[in-house]
């Protein structure tokens, strides 16, 4: 077997420096390296090195990761296939399932931000319909540094636009996601996405290459240079001074590429023509190939001249380590081959028999059909012999010291503008998203969770029930505690599927860590799936699938520990829509859930440079009894506003739902009465502090009593506040520096920065008289109020000093410099329409002061 590419030189010809062996440039370690020769029982060539260090990159083989990850609960009876597959698939009644998945697509946005988002997003779509499943949703966590960073906001601008225009031109709505803003990740943006997918269960296919003599066939775009290496050389380590140099290996999507690949595949599936399929993301043509065969315990034989390829002279290394995008690898018997062509050629997909099922067991590449031999490997040794490694763990040093020192729960001042900083409106992300193609979204962007309309797969017929998605992350709480925060990320997630009346059915996960290489990012990647999985196990909630993104680290400085969780619901009646967090005026507004006063991992916390204590611990049982309870009330419509305490406590949660009914709130009370006896803390902690497992609800005056009951009856704490109503947000006893006022969303207060469309408000905020209606109110610290409705629309929970409250460009009061275009071409047009229509009217009239005749008076424009 001859190498098919030469082998690297031993001096660096610019440097005259000894270049490192070929396998520790392609990322493998000596180790490794060693682990391979002893499975071939030889030296391996050029390729083969290179399909053993794109298939072992931490990307694809999770050999730091995979220990922990066994801990995770994956079965439940309704769960039909889960990890290990390109989605997780889940059963939800009437024939029909459910198909979700979360990727990662971090390291590469960090270099090329639109094409990374766009093939992210591209990538997550065909992990849906490779199972069978027509993709019906997207979400995008994002996550990236303060905006008043110059390269963190050309970052967010290219992200937003490469979900927008590669999702809304493949023609799937993005419903919900979170954006977030903060420092930890300046240099390291995070850009997590999920997809979910529809589809009969009798329509479910899996990644087996089976059948001896069956063809492998390559469908969509054709292979090129881009994205070679990417799994290896961006995902599988730390970014250091020069990575704008690794742009050759983000991938470039082609979103109308997708959208027939999508409809061709679907049509293939439904005909009965596919035995097996896989589509090409990571490690491309070496992982679909060896995957395939390695799953249905066969080989398969590739002809690298068959594939069809956008570049001249590519070699075989770069043929089958090609990332290029809008892929698939389908199994097909030989028989139905030409009705496979038809129904590609029908969607101008193109299609190549690349190669042959065998029953070997090895990963043969050849240079043409029946020509030599390039690399031959066992296919398990590619997907399942990569080293299983068990990095060293081990807490911080400080960690007691740290844990020790919690933040003051009594501190005292006015909090207005602690509070102006946590709200923030995400409209100017969402808005540039497509979220009702298809007309199933029935809860959009901006509330506690998405609701979709479940429709038959088969008919499109509406079955009356509803899907809940609700995506979710903290890294403040993970960072002070991994375990009891990844627990509170989950019992978060819960509890927004109970806001919409959802019933959480499974979740998946994105893992997001830094350098596994220190044992201190083991230590919070190994606590974190501890915590997770407690969590999971208690809500009788199973991961069907997740990513990891490790070596989320520059210039030595980790992420703050980050997971995030999309959870999926199922809410069985949705005849009604979920009631959502706007408040109506006269609705009594009480609190479900054990009150706290703890501000560890808070965000008032940390707005205040206070960074130690401890997570409280979450009563996991408590959480699960209050999202039943909750559920109940959105379920029988006793509830009339719904809005889970998560970050910035109780004090925004409140905030928000003002904002959101555009009304005020008077509180003319705080206790549960002789039901349950609890009070809210009247103190910063109880207000600001973030525990898990608490529900903000508002009912009619008459509900009131029964709630009461309903809460006492299984043990949940009830605390009465107040109404709903008058013109501005406050508490007339316990928390008057709140009152002071809300930033408005005029062009007064704020400016627009070139990229993105970024509203802030110049601090501090003045408050004008003009801007309050109805009388003041006489407070320490308070010279007026603001009505709620200056603070303009809903507002969605997320991270950001630098976004004060926008509304969405369609709303938003424009000043008089936004209007000067119109007024120019105004003057321009006017006069000159004028002047036509009277020369229609009277062809022998003359122009306006040109000689004899009636000269035309005009007047100015505007």
């Amino acid at each position: 077997m001859s190498d098919p590419s030469p082998q690297a030189a031993d001096l660096d010809a610019e440097s005259g420096s000894p270049e490192p062996p070929l396998h520790q440039a392609l990322g493998l370690t000596d180790d490794e390296f060693a682990q391979i020769g002893e499975l071939l029982g030889r030296q391996p060539n050029h390729l083969e090195l290179a399909m053993y260090s794109v298939m072992w990159s931490e990307h694809c083989s999770y050999k730091s990761s995979r220990v922990h990850l066994g801990r995770f609960p994956t079965e439940a009876p309704w769960v039909l296939v889960g990890p290990g597959e390109n989605a997780g698939v889940v059963d939800v009644g009437d024939g029909i399932a459910v198909a979700l998945r979360i990727e990662s697509h971090n390291h590469p946005s960090a270099i090329e931000p639109y094409q990374g988002a766009a093939t992210g997003i591209g990538g997550i779509v065909r992990d849906i319909f490779t199972m069978g499943a027509r993709p019906i949703a997207l979400m995008d966590p994002l996550r990236f540094g303060p905006l008043d960073d110059a390269r963190s906001r050309w970052i967010a601008e290219g992200v937003v636009s490469g979900v927008s225009g590669y999702g809304n031109s493949v023609g799937i709505p993005t419903v919900g996601g979170e954006v977030v803003f903060d420092e930890t990740y300046t240099e390291n943006p995070l850009v997590n996405v999920f997809c979910l997918g529809i589809l009969p269960t009798e329509r479910l296919v899996l990644a087996k290459a089976s059948g001896e003599g069956n063809l492998a066939v390559l469908l969509g775009n054709s292979t090129g240079r881009d994205g070679i290496g990417g799994v290896s050389v961006l995902a599988s380590a730390e970014f250091a001074e020069g990575d704008e140099a690794k742009r050759p290996s983000v991938q470039v999507g082609d979103p109308f590429e997708e959208k027939r690949l999508i409809e061709a595949t679907l049509a293939l599936l439904d005909a009965g023509l596919v035995v097996g399929i896989q589509d090409l993301g990571g490690a491309g043509l070496t992982c679909a190939t060896s995957e395939t065969a390695a799953n249905a315990n066969m080989g398969m034989d590739v002809d690298v001249s068959a594939v069809h390829q956008r570049e001249p002279h590519m070699s075989a290394v770069e043929v089958l380590t090609s990332e290029s995008q809008e892929r698939m690898l389908a199994i097909v018997e030989p028989e139905n081959l030409d009705a496979v062509l038809a129904i590609t050629d029908a969607w101008e997909v193109r299609a190549s028999a690349i190669g042959t099922v065998t029953d070997t067991g090895l990963l043969r590449v050849f240079d043409e059909e029946g020509g030599e031999v390039l690399a031959e490997v066992p296919a398990t040794t590619l997907h399942e012999d990569a080293p299983l490694l068990r990095r060293p763990l081990a807490p911080p040093e400080d960690l007691d010291e740290r844990w020790a020192d919690e933040p003051d729960v009594a501190a005292t001042g006015d909090q207005t503008n602690v509070l102006l900083g946590m709200v923030m409106d995400t409209s100017w992300v969402s808005s540039q998203y497509d979220h009702q193609l298809f007309l199933n979204t029935v809860v959009g962007p901006g509330g506690d969770a998405t609701v979709l309309r479940l429709r038959d797969p088969r008919t499109g017929a509406d079955t009356g029930r509803g899907l809940g998605l609700s995506a979710d992350g903290n890294h403040r709480w993970t960072a002070s505690d991994p375990e009891r925060g990844a627990a509170m990320v989950v019992a978060e997630s819960v509890m927004n599927l109970a806001a919409v009346g959802a019933r959480p059915l499974a979740l998946v996960n994105c893992l997001n860590f830094g350098n596994p290489e220190h044992p201190e990012v083991m230590w919070q990647l190994s606590s974190t799936v501890d915590g997770m999985a407690g969590a999971c196990t208690a809500m009788d909630l199973p991961v069907v699938g997740g990513n990891v993104s490790l070596y989320n680290t520059s210039g030595g400085r980790n992420i703050d520990p980050t997971p995030v969780v999309t959870t999926l619901g199922l809410i069985d009646d949705l005849s009604a829509v979920p009631p959502g967090l706007t408040l109506a005026e006269g609705t009594t507004v009480m609190v479900l859930g054990t009150p706290t006063e703890g501000l560890a991992g808070s965000r008032w916390a940390w707005d205040q440079g206070l960074r130690g204590g401890r997570v409280p611990e979450p009563d996991l049982a408590a959480v699960k009894t209050v999202a039943e309870l909750t559920r109940s009330l959105v379920a029988d419509g006793t509830a009339l506003a719904v809005h889970d305490v998560s970050e910035g406590g109780l004090a925004l949660a409140l905030a928000e739902m003002a904002v959101a009914g555009d009304v005020g709130l008077e509180t003319d009370g705080h206790d549960g009465g002789d039901r349950t006896g609890s009070t809210i803390p009247d103190t910063t902690g109880g207000w600001f502090g973030e525990s898990a497992g608490r529900m903000v609800v508002a009912v009619s005056e008459d509900e009131l009593a029964g709630v009461l009951d309903r809460a006492h009856a299984v043990g949940v704490d009830a605390v009465t506040l107040g109404h709903a109503g008058g013109p501005s947000f406050g508490w007339d006893r316990w928390l008057p520096w709140i009152c002071r006022h809300f930033v408005t969303s005029g062009a007064a207060d704020c400016q627009r920065h070139s990229a993105p469309a970024i509203c802030r408000s110049e601090p501090p905020v003045e408050l004008r008289p003009q801007h309050v209606k109805g009388p003041p109110m006489t407070v320490p610290n308070v010279t007026a109020p603001l009505p709620i409705g200056a603070a303009g629309r809903s507002l969605s929970g997320g991270v950001g000093d630098h976004l004060a409250d926008r509304p969405p460009v369609s709303k938003r009061k424009r000043s008089v410099r936004d209007l000067t275009p119109f007024v120019f071409l105004a003057m321009i047009l006017i006069p000159s329409l004028i002047v036509l229509c009277l020369a229609i009217a009277d062809p022998g009239a003359k122009s306006p002061g040109s000689g004899a005749g009636p000269a035309v008076a005009v007047a100015p424009g505007p």
